[in-house]
């Protein structure tokens, strides 16, 4: 497809509301910025680049890999998507700041909060770790020459509690409103290059270690004290992306599982210990929760005194105080918004990703909020984000 095709010009879309907040956008800079943005240490491990009739090739560690295309589809009709092939088939909104902005004001989108596809695949672990840091601070310059329009959420590795402490501290010291954290804790004995990527945002259900422990109380405080935002990214099951015979069923499911990350922190007493904690479940979905405060407020009633769960309230009041989360088409959630667990959920476009609702947002939220009142409207498309984020006009 040529760069043309992927970068078609795209008209200006009618607005039905006069202002929103894309709760979860992502950018897709082109390889080449490793070697500008690992430390000094590691620059000569970064990846390359090569090309060819064919494709271009993602050259690292001795192996090459086709560019990868479905983090942007943005741009194309979906009889058009494709699974990998050249820099040129992506959208330069993903990487390019002018582009983007004109991309977020022909799609009516004021304000957004980007996540990043970082680390890199990688079996050292010191440059694996490395790597997250190097793509937040692309990440943040990428945002912070936008005019406060979009605002980073970094990515966190949690091997170390006290390294993951000082990355939440430097994001915010670089502007970042939130920190994207593995839906379940990182191990270091279970490490490895083949999955080191989805453990970026999956971590180790295996694992012996747990968020519910002592050990991550620090994470919790830090979050506080920084005014950080903690995130967890449509990963607590793995989604085969590059396999097209699991790649529907695997989204499909992908969103639930959401819940064995926040049912262990509700019923083992996390927010009362940390009640300002902010937690969002993005690209998860919403028309679940409501299902899920209902269900597990029944089963604590019934099961709590036996199981010794001495939590403060029922759980669907940490949903509607603690927890947050994002659709990117869910008129279920909508539908549901004023059930326990249902208050807090925020819109996202998903740019450039391949469930996108780029170019036709508006036409999007015209059919999700039918009925739906203004000051509903309102917080659904804007006040909920500003809240979680902390961004205001």
């Amino acid at each position: 497809m040529a760069e043309a095709d992927a970068n078609r010009q795209i008209a200006a879309q009618p607005r039905v509301a006069d202002y929103v907040i894309d709760s979860d956008v992502h950018v897709t800079p082109p390889p080449m910025f490793w070697a500008e943005y690992l430390s000094p240490g590691f620059r000569d491990l970064a990846p390359t680049l090569e090309s060819d009739d064919e494709a271009d090739w993602i050259v690292f560690e001795g192996k090459r890999k086709k560019v990868n295309l479905m983090q942007s589809q943005a741009g194309r009709t979906f009889e058009e998507y494709k699974n990998d092939g050249k820099l040129s088939d992506m959208r330069v909104g993903g990487h390019v700041l002018a582009a983007r902005l004109d991309d977020m004001d022909r799609d009516g989108i004021d304000k957004g909060v980007v996540f990043g596809g970082g680390p890199l695949q990688t079996g050292n672990l010191d440059l694996y770790l490395d790597s997250f840091e190097a793509f937040n601070r692309w990440q943040s310059d990428f945002c912070n020459a936008s005019g406060r329009r979009l605002y980073a959420a970094a990515f966190l590795p949690t091997v170390d509690v006290a390294q993951s402490v000082q990355m939440m501290k430097n994001a915010r010291a670089r502007g970042d409103v939130a920190v994207n954290m593995p839906a379940f804790p990182q191990s270091a004995e279970h490490f490895n290059k083949s999955e080191s990527l989805m453990q970026a945002l999956m971590g180790d259900p295996a694992g012996k270690r747990q968020y519910r422990d002592a050990e991550f109380d620090p994470i919790w405080q830090t979050a506080i004290d920084q005014n950080l935002a903690v995130t967890f990214h449509l990963g607590a099951r793995v989604v085969r992306y590059t396999d097209k015979t699991h790649f529907l069923p695997d989204i499909a499911v992908s969103k639930t599982p959401m819940l064995e990350i926040i049912a262990p922190m509700i019923f083992n007493g996390l927010f009362d210990r940390y009640p300002d904690l902010r937690v969002g479940l993005i690209e998860s979905g919403s028309g679940w929760m409501p299902w899920a405060a209902e269900y597990m407020d029944r089963v604590w009633f019934m099961q709590r005194h036996w199981t010794g769960c001495e939590i403060r309230h029922e759980p669907s009041y940490y949903f509607d105080r603690n927890i947050y989360c994002s659709f990117i088409s869910d008129k279920v959630g909508v539908a549901l918004r004023n059930f326990p667990g249902g208050r807090n959920q925020m819109w996202s476009s998903d740019y450039p990703h391949s469930e996108t609702t780029f170019p036709h947002s508006h036409a999007v939220i015209e059919d999700h909020f039918k009925g739906v009142s203004e000051d509903d409207k309102r917080w659904i498309l804007a006040g909920c984000a500003e809240k979680f984020y902390d961004i205001g006009r």
